[in-house]
């Protein structure tokens, strides 16, 4: 890249956040102000572009009121003005595309959002949404930095980060959106940036504040996500080295949970008229307000909570209600941080087999429940990992007493240590700036935290038996890519030859395993219950030279993970002449 400046973009589930430093240059990491709508006709320069799209209808916002600098005939608007807007007209606007990229039951590439909404309604894809949101982003910088040589947003070095939790699939979809956007990205895990954002805060500091032997816990909860890491400090020849061990599941539980929560709270409080589905929706964004405004103002006791009536009874045609701080702390602190017995819990999992189609939410909505399974999962021989320090990230945690109550309950597993609590800097943006600090590292300044890939990946592989009427060949697991493979390299799959026919479609299994960190790539895994499902991989063998269709031809497999941090796995002939790409089929996924 021949641009000015390294790019780190938070491409967040309710708002997204973008950083840049001049390259080579001892500047600091900035903020980038996004130009956007805040009302009618209005546009405002804003530290975060909350990640919401709204499609006015005929009687709705006109082309006029939704116009941007860059463009005039906007057929939808994005940022604060989508979000108030939405929470007017709840059924036109689209929410949550982040989290829709990693949910294998619909496919992603159909046009689905907004969920549920108006009939009449043109709808997107979740990668278009999230396309959308880039491209705003994009032409934001460029209409802001159009009298700087070698400033074009696609000129510069770009990183974009993701859950921790997302996998292959999730990570090929988001740079899809990127790419369609004009962008090349290269992605970041988000719980590493958040760590990476606090080593840019600190400095040399941090040697200070970390040893070897140390293991650091990142707590990040967003609004729609919750997110685990764990880094251990090591030592390698005499110089400390960081080293990310663990990565949790994909948990769609976050602030948004804790605004649902109020809604029912509040709801009891108004008066006794039935809430529609709209006032419904609508009562939940304003409680979001309401506890943004509590949590980011400490002197504040209460704070209004109002929605539009629909019913003409209805005095001033509006429903008002309170949110005093106390009731906030309450449902934040016991209904999803509550005290938890490391040696006595359970995660609420489904239990009915028909759910209503929509996002995997989480069923368990104590996050500190969460968090101790996910240290169990990684601990090693029933003996609990014990994180020496924990790091908070996330909006959530703008509430001290959230951090203190989840502090609280990780010492009460500890009782002969106590963590400490590494101080978190800018929790609504320390990930966009937490990437910029990571492409530094690529030049060569700061401190890179290494661990590869956060999962292993095993291909589906039936195994050869003689046929059973009724009963199909039972699958194995084939580890193709191990746990730690470093972004940039490769390797054949050793001691496996396939035999696959050209012409045909070919359709591979796919699975991952965040705690099967001993396998090795080419080790088979018998039991695939230890392994999550994935999309499936496929391919057509197409004819080419030297080869004829509906001929036999034994095949090996290929793997390599790019440096942008996706996956590519291939099928080539022993000779190696001939090479055909798998690709994710991205189609409704039934696990």
């Amino acid at each position: 890249m021949d641009g000015n400046y390294i790019i780190g973009i938070d491409l967040g589930t309710t708002n997204s956040v973008v950083a840049y430093k001049k390259r080579g240059s001892d500047s600091a990491i900035e903020l980038f102000q996004i130009l956007q709508l805040t009302k009618e006709g209005h546009v405002e320069e804003r530290k975060s572009l909350p990640s919401f799209l709204y499609i006015p209808g005929e009687h709705d916002l006109n082309k006029k009121q939704i116009a941007l600098p860059w463009n005039k005939n906007m057929g939808y608007c994005s940022g604060e003005l989508a979000r108030k807007q939405g929470n007017k007209v709840p059924g036109r606007m689209i929410s949550s595309a982040k989290s829709w990229l990693s949910h294998q039951q619909v496919d992603r590439e159909e046009k689905l959002l907004p969920f549920q909404g108006e009939e009449e309604l043109e709808k997107i894809s979740p990668v278009e949404a999230s396309t959308r949101y880039l491209s705003h982003i994009k032409e934001s910088w460029d209409h802001q930095f159009r009298k700087e040589k070698n400033a074009a947003f696609v000129d510069q070095e770009i990183y974009l980060t993701v859950p921790a939790s997302f996998d292959a699939v999730a990570r090929e979809l988001t740079v899809k959106a990127a790419k369609a956007a004009g962008i090349e990205a290269t992605l970041l895990e988000e719980p590493q940036s958040a760590f990476y954002a606090w080593l840019y805060r600190e400095g040399e500091n941090w040697r200070n504040k970390l040893q070897v032997g140390d293991v650091v816990l990142v707590v990040d909860v967003g609004g729609g996500t919750s997110d685990f890491c764990l880094v251990a400090v090591e030592e390698q020849d005499g110089n400390l080295e960081l080293n990310r061990i663990a990565v949790g599941n994909h948990i769609l539980l976050g602030g948004d949970n804790i605004d649902l929560a109020l809604a029912h709270l509040i709801s009891a409080k108004l008066p006794k008229a039935k809430l529609d589905p709209w006032q419904s929706l609508s009562l939940w964004y304003s409680c979001c307000e309401a506890k943004e405004a509590l949590f980011s103002d400490p002197t504040l006791k209460k704070a209004n909570v109002a929605i539009l009536g629909r019913s003409s009874s209805l005095i001033g045609g509006t429903l008002k209600a309170k949110l005093t701080r106390e009731e906030l702390e309450n449902v934040a602190k016991n209904g999803f941080f509550p005290e938890v017995d490391i040696h006595n819990f359970s995660v609420q999992k489904h239990k009915v087999g028909l759910m209503q189609m929509g996002l995997p939410y989480a069923t368990e909505p104590a996050i500190t429940k969460h968090i101790a399974e996910f240290l169990q999962q990684n601990s090693n021989n029933q003996e609990l990992i014990r994180p020496t320090a924990v790091l908070f990230n996330g909006g959530v945690f703008k509430a001290d007493v959230l951090q203190q109550q989840v502090t609280s309950v990780i010492n009460s597993w500890l009782p002969d240590a106590q963590v400490k609590t590494l101080n978190s800097h800018d929790l609504d943006t320390s990930v966009a700036i937490g990437a910029v600090y990571y492409g530094t590292t690529k030049h060569g300044e700061g401190i890179r935290i290494r661990g590869g890939v956060a999962r292993s990946y095993y291909l589906g592989i039936e195994t050869a038996m003689p046929a059973i009427p009724g009963v199909p060949p039972p699958l194995r697991g084939l580890c193709v890519i191990p746990s730690g493979m470093e972004e940039g390299s490769e390797s054949d799959v050793p001691g496996t030859e396939l035999g696959l026919m050209i012409g045909e479609p070919v359709e591979f299994p796919f699975f991952s395993s965040n705690t099967r960190k001993e396998d090795l790539i080419g080790d088979d895994v018998d039991d695939l219950e230890t392994l999550q499902s994935s999309s499936p991989l496929e391919t057509t063998l197409s004819v080419k030279e030297g080869v004829k269709k509906g001929e036999m031809v034994p095949v090996k497999l290929h793997s390599k993970v790019t440096e942008v941090g996706t996956l590519e796995i291939s099928c080539r002939t022993t000779d190696n002449k001939h090479s055909w790409d798998l690709q994710f089929n991205v189609r409704k996924h039934d696990q």
